[in-house]
């Protein structure tokens, strides 16, 4: 029986690069667009926007719970269940009506929680809870 040949080990031993210079232009060609700087805008004189006033932020209305069970829209004394009618009415005139609701600490969130369920019939999007930082 015959081994293997002298020419066959010499094919075994030889490296092929081909694939390896085909992976070294690969990552040329991608190195070489990825590294292409951005074109140079012109320069350009922008239009300048004129200083526009805001509006004046509109004012709140503010419904206040005391602890004794006493309510208040602004600084007038409401009853629970007028509370929802005045509420339609400022809506209807001022679409955009903001409201904060501030409770006494002492005060049961029962309460507080009808006064939101009120808000939430007159439709009022923006209800904000007032509450003061602790120092």
């Amino acid at each position: 029986m015959k081994k293997c040949s002298h020419s066959a080990h010499e094919t075994l031993t030889e490296l092929n690069i081909t694939p390896l210079l085909d992976l070294a232009f690969v990552l040329l060609v991608i190195f070489i667009i990825t590294t292409i700087p951005p074109v140079e805008d012109k320069d350009l004189k922008l239009p300048v926007a004129a200083k526009n006033q805001k509006d004046p932020p509109r004012k709140a209305k503010y419904i206040s719970f005391q602890s004794d069970g006493s309510l208040f829209l602004d600084r007038t004394e409401v009853k629970l269940d007028e509370l929802l009618g005045k509420l339609i009415s400022l809506r209807t005139d001022d679409p955009d009506l903001n409201v904060i609701v501030r409770g006494d600490a002492k005060t049961k969130y029962k309460n507080i929680r009808a006064v939101l369920d009120i808000c939430q019939q007159a439709n009022l999007v923006k209800v904000d809870l007032a509450t003061e930082v602790l120092k």
